[in-house]
Formats: C-alpha cells, structure tokens, sequence
C-alpha cells in the first residue's frame, strides 16, 4: 500500500469515532445539542459527508458559560506550578495524537498534510510555551516613589470566548486557548462550522490531560445564534476572536451592552516589496511561499506583490514559473502542496475575482481556473499581472491562492502603494540596502514586518495587526496583557501622614 493510500485508510478510521456525531463538550462531559439539532460537516475534497455536528444554540452557551464560571475558581485558585503540569500533558496528548489531529484536519479542511503535519506539533509548541509561562503569569513590578511602594500583580479576567477560524483550526485554537489556560482563565470554545473535527480532538486531550471540569468548553454551532450569545453573555469577560474583519466588528457591537474585552485578529492584504537590489531567487520563492502554501487561506498571506518597475516583467515572470509547478491535488497525497478551498461557498468566492480580473483588465500569468480533472474545490494557483492598486484584486481580501502583481517606480511610491489599503497585518521586504529596508519597515502601516523573510514566528515577539486587521496582540507576555488585568497595591512607607482638612 502507498503512503498515500495509508493516509486515506487511516483518516477513514479515524473518522469513525464521530460515526454518532461531533458533540459539544461542556462541564468534562460530551454532550449533543440540548434541543436536539444537528448540521453536516462534508469534505472538501469530494463534497462527501464527513459527521454531523452537535447545533449548539443560546441555551448551550448558556449551559457552557455557567460551567466555565464554576471551572475559573477552581482554575484560576491553582498555584502555576500545577497549570503549568497538565497544559504539558495536554502538549503530551497532542504529540502522541498528531497523525490522527493532521489527517482529520486534512480532510475537513482541504489543507495539504504537508503542512498539517507541522501544524499539529506546533499546537503542541504553543502548549509548552504557555505553560511555562503559566508560572510567571501573576507576576508584575515594584515601582518606588519617595515615601510609597507600588506592588503590581497580574491575575486573571475570568472566563473567555474563543472563536477560532475554519483555516487551519487546530494550531489557531491552541494559539489562543493556551496563553488562557496559562493565565487562569476558563474558556468557551466556539470552532468554525466549516472545519469542527479537530476542535472536539483538543477537547478530549484536555480532558484526558487532567484538566478539571468546566474549565474548557467547546460548543459548536452558528454564529447567528451560538456565538452571538457567547459574545454577549454576561459571565464571559472576554472575547478572542480570528476570523473576518466584518464579523470582528459585529462582535464588539455585540459584546458593548456587558463591556466585554475583545482581542482580534482579522483580515489582511499585505504586500511583499521586491527591489531590485534584492535576492531575486530568495524573493521569488518567499513570494510563493507565503501565497500559495495553506491554500492561500491565511490571514498573513502576502497577497499583494509590490515590484521595481525595472526588475517588474522578469520577476512576475519567476513567480509565474514556480505558481505553475506546484502540485494542486488530494491533501492527504504527501506531494500535494495545494488542497481544495475549505467549502463549495468559499471557493466560488476566490472563484468570482477571476472575472473581476479580467473586467479590471488585469492579466491572468499562471492559474486562473477551477482544476478541471478533480471533483472538490480545487482551484489552480494564480498570478494576476499589470494590476493597480486601485483594482478590486488589490484591495480585498481573497483569501485563497491568488497573487495580485503591481510595479512600484521608487521608495515613496512603494510605501504609498503598501499603506493604500484598509488592512495592516504583516508587510514583507525584500532589498539589500539596509538604510532602505530600516525606513521603509519604519513605514509600513503594519502590525509585523518581516525583512527579507518569509513569515517566520518566534513565539515570544508580538503578532497582531492595525487598521482592519485587528486590536491586540498575541505573544509570550503580549498575550497575557489580553487574559488578565492589572491590579496596583501602593504601600505608604513609614512617617506618611494623611493631608487635614479640618482645623
């Protein structure tokens, strides 16, 4: 048997165990729907039913918010010494369960396991992290002042809604439950309905690692009905949120009446500069690198590429080779680097900026189709040239393998053309002359740069964007900035004698 057939083997049986369904986690338990309900998950590698899914509505966020507010004080009474064991052990169920996390994601996201492979163990990396973090959490500062000390401590909020992204799931809910967990929080878990299996997976690793009841809640459900309740429940403090800018921006109207904290991570259009100066090689595949691997499907995805005018025909021309080398094809096929979009609904909207190119008058250098020989949604690897910046390929988020080419005349008008958009996440930039990339790093409107790089995180730096890209930032003790509030306790030193107002 191929290694690609016993992917395919392995995947079908670990899909077996949601054969009765994927249900709602709440209070340590696995729970159906309490009305009942229930909605189909399929794969978008063939548009076949995968499980159905627990429809959790109002009154199970309800039922999860009353356990999570049980689970804080128990969990947030824990010394971190011992937060910091069992999210290790959780780290420890991940490792030992990463096949299975890696294949199920492939399948219900269409997310290649070349990729899904890495992002499983980074969830693991993410638990480490936070969970040694977790010992230094409360920690905070002494600030003296003639005659007073201030002592800070940190503690925290109390329970959190986590709304998590149908692009790669798993790493995304581990990236944001474990600073939580570290901090002391409990958590309600609100997974896309495009990708719910792997969130049920995490679940169960909590459980199995020895967390105590109500502290991780997992309801699945829409969010018309499910995470609009959970953003506006008065016992959850906060909401953690990565998806679309529009949705982030209902949820802070939704969350405004109880004054809830919001942490967003949002959309993006962030651009890769290229000078001529730079490592055209080096460049050229970064540039691939960061739009066409994940499918295209995340947020930092440098989608729009900003080019010399002298170097613009012979660098899209080195893109366009690479776009039409990779392998587009089944995720769990070990040479795939491109799978299907997440859903039939996403992929005819990548689809439709294909004809908005062509009314644009944009040209089409690589890709351009739907993949003609394969029955999911599949779509080729795209390379739109002689585009401006005013097009609609170049200010909205497609949020799929697709590249938006514009050529640049000088420094100014690179940083012009970059910042001429509603989003700021991540900026790209690619030069060899170090007083250029200091300045123009220095100017993009952008809540992470990366110079001469492709995305690449240390878990400790800050990641979040500006504008429409988000509010907050996550990051070793960024993250704790989120999840726990400040508290300042001011000692008078001795001789301090209160002010008389009498006489």
């Amino acid at each position: 048997m191929s290694t690609f057939e016993q992917n395919k083997a392995d995947a079908a049986g670990f899909l077996k165990q949601f054969e009765h369904g994927v249900m709602n986690y709440i209070d340590g338990e696995q729970k159906p729907a309490l009305d009942g309900t229930w909605f189909d998950t399929d794969s978008p590698v063939d548009l076949k039913f995968l499980a159905k899914v627990a429809r959790g509505k109002e009154q199970d966020i309800d039922l999860a918010a009353a356990a999570a507010a049980r689970g804080f004080k128990v969990w947030s009474a824990m010394d971190g010494k011992q937060r910091q064991k069992i999210l290790h052990a959780i780290a420890d169920g991940i490792v030992a369960r990463a096949r299975e996390i890696a294949l199920l994601e492939c399948i219900d996201t269409g997310q290649s396991l070349k990729f899904m492979a890495k992002a499983a163990l980074r969830g693991a990396e993410n638990f480490r992290f936070f969970a040694d973090k977790a010992v230094e959490a409360q920690d905070g500062q002494s600030l003296y002042l003639a005659g007073q000390v201030n002592i800070t401590k940190r503690y925290p909020i109390g329970p959190v809604g986590v709304i998590t992204p149908w692009n790669t799931p798993f790493m995304l809910s581990t990236w944001k439950i474990a600073p939580a967990l570290a901090a002391g929080c409990s958590i309600v878990h609100k997974p896309a309905e495009f990708s719910p299996l792997t969130a049920n997976l995490l679940a169960q690793i909590a459980n199995e690692a020895g967390l105590p009841k109500g502290v991780w809640n997992l309801v699945n459900g829409m969010g018309e009905d499910a995470g609009k309740r959970l953003t506006e429940h008065p016992l959850i403090k906060a909401i953690a949120f990565v998806g679309e800018s529009s949705t982030g921006s209902l949820i802070q109207k939704q969350g405004a009446d109880t004054l809830k904290r919001a942490h967003f991570e949002l959309g993006g259009k962030n651009p890769i500069l290229v000078f001529a100066d730079a490592d055209l090689e080096k460049a050229a595949d970064a540039a691939v690198f960061m739009i066409y691997s994940l499918n295209g499907e995340r947020c930092t995805s440098s989608s729009r590429l900003l080019v010399e005018e002298s170097i613009y025909e012979h660098f899209c021309t080195m893109v366009a080779d690479r776009a039409n080398n990779i392998k587009v094809g089944h995720p769990l096929d070990p040479e795939t680097v491109i799978g299907p979009l997440v859903h039939p609904e996403h992929e005819a909207k990548v689809l439709s900026y294909f004809e908005t190119a062509k009314a644009e008058g944009a040209s089409i250098a690589a890709g351009g189709k739907k993949v003609a020989n394969l029955n999911g949604c599949f779509v080729q690897p795209t390379l739109f040239t002689q585009a401006h910046n005013k097009m609609r390929i170049a200010q909205e988020e497609i949020f799929g393998p697709v590249l938006t080419a514009i050529p640049f005349k000088d420094d100014e008008d690179a940083v012009a053309i970059a910042n001429d958009v509603e989003y700021g996440l991540a900026g790209y930039l690619w030069s060899q002359n170090v007083e250029r990339c200091w300045k123009i790093a220095d100017q993009l409107e952008a809540g992470m740069v990366w110079v001469n790089s492709e995305n690449s995180r240390h878990l400790p730096a800050p990641f979040g964007g500006v504008k429409a890209s988000g509010i907050g930032r996550d990051g070793g003790d960024w993250s704790f900035e989120f999840y726990m509030e400040t508290k300042n306790i001011s000692f008078a030193m001795a001789g301090h004698t209160p002010p008389k107002l009498d006489k």
